[in-house]
């Protein structure tokens, strides 16, 4: 059994929709009202959930948002890129990793609705991280993106949109 197998394994993640691996790894109890961007309470979450991700370099996360702010945690493995498409269309990248000279940083904040999605930078490696939602994830929240929309929504940023999604 090799490393990535073993991680998968011991961790006992399972495959995630948008790519990679995953299993959730804690939801707070404490129930809050969820309120959407126009303050209109659309239903309950738990206050808090978080997950393991691992991510291998044969894979990427596809383009994908959520109502709510995710933090993540780089744990190990290889930096990966985390692309982010705001609201106005303005595209960001940031690096996760330890290798702080580099320019990478061990924690992000994406803001609830951003467009994001993510890659590994190593061949042939993987990226363990951890992600913690607030209101809690629900996949209700989830919305996978679909290529033509975000391409029509943002046509600037075509070549990263073609490669970080899948339909």
């Amino acid at each position: 059994m090799n490393d990535l197998e073993q991680i998968i394994k011991s961790l006992n993640l399972i495959p995630h929709p948008e790519g990679g691996y995953f299993r959730e790894t804690y939801r707070c109890e404490d129930i809050i009202p969820f309120y959407s961007s126009d303050n209109e309470c659309i239903g309950s979450r738990n206050a808090s959930t978080c997950i393991y991700f691992l991510l291998t370099s044969e894979s990427f996360s596809a383009f994908h948002r959520i109502r709510q702010d995710e933090i993540w945690h780089f744990y190990d493995g290889s930096p990966l890129q985390l692309h982010l498409i705001n609201s106005e269309g303005e595209h960001s990248l940031i690096k996760v990793g330890r290798g702080f000279e580099r320019g990478e940083v061990p924690q992000v904040i994406v803001t609830a609705g951003s467009w994001f999605a993510s890659e590994i930078v190593d061949e042939g490696s993987y990226s363990l991280i951890g992600c913690t939602v607030a209101p809690g994830f629900d996949f209700e929240d989830f919305e996978l993106a679909d290529r033509n929309t975000l391409l029509s929504d943002f046509p600037q940023h075509s070549e990263v949109i073609i490669r970080l999604t899948r339909i």
